[in-house]
């Protein structure tokens, strides 16, 4: 079985192809570091300048790294298989040398990530809520305690799950500045690389 890559995908990976066998180990070395710990800007604005070139076509060309690696694991290529799509991508002989041995290398942390590399993530279906508010008690006659009851519902693989949550303003304040932020992150070039690549539904 060879992999049959998209048009955007080579383009990512094209800047290797013109590159020596220590750069092209250096790129390797990088994509673990993406694989295991995430983005690395400062490293890849280094790489950007040794290579004259911008760093998003250092980082594009890591992640395109990446990806071939995640979806050769995901379909349990050999390593003839392998080797066949990278002659198909561009990659020479003493690339595709590298790179295999990189695959072979790092089968176990690969099948590792695989797991989380295409997460059904629980999606937001209904949310209901209710203000209550104390005024009094009989130990307290002039008493105010406001507090919201929440039922937000999630829908995901099996049926719809009901999480019933209560907080009082403040706390309900300190949880929306918490989810702005998320949800700011989410949107960031960043994570919409991520999710690409790791095809997170």
């Amino acid at each position: 079985m060879i992999l049959t890559l998209k048009e955007e995908h080579k383009a990512h990976l094209s800047l290797l192809f013109k590159q020596p066998v220590n750069v092209l180990q250096d790129f390797c070395k990088l994509a673990l570091e993406y694989l295991l710990k995430g983005s690395k800007p400062k490293l890849y604005s280094s790489a950007a300048q040794k290579l004259e070139v911008d760093p998003e076509d250092i980082e594009n060309a890591i992640e395109g790294i990446v990806f071939l690696l995640i979806e050769s694991s995901k379909n349990k290529l050999n390593e003839l298989d392998f080797r066949d799509t990278l002659l198909t991508v561009g990659f020479n002989e003493e690339q595709q040398a590298v790179l295999s041995e990189l695959y072979k290398s790092k089968e176990k942390e690969l099948s590792e990530v695989l797991p989380s590399s295409s997460l059904h993530l629980p999606h937001f279906k209904n949310l209901e809520w209710r203000f209550e508010c104390q005024v009094s008690s009989r130990s307290v006659a002039k008493q105010l305690t406001p507090k919201v009851t929440l039922n937000l519902t999630l829908t995901g693989d099996k049926e719809p799950s009901s999480i019933l949550l209560q907080a009082d303003p403040k706390n309900l304040q300190h949880m929306t500045s918490v989810l702005e932020k998320a949800l700011k992150e989410a949107s960031s070039q960043n994570s919409r690389r991520l999710q690409r690549r790791l095809k997170i539904s």
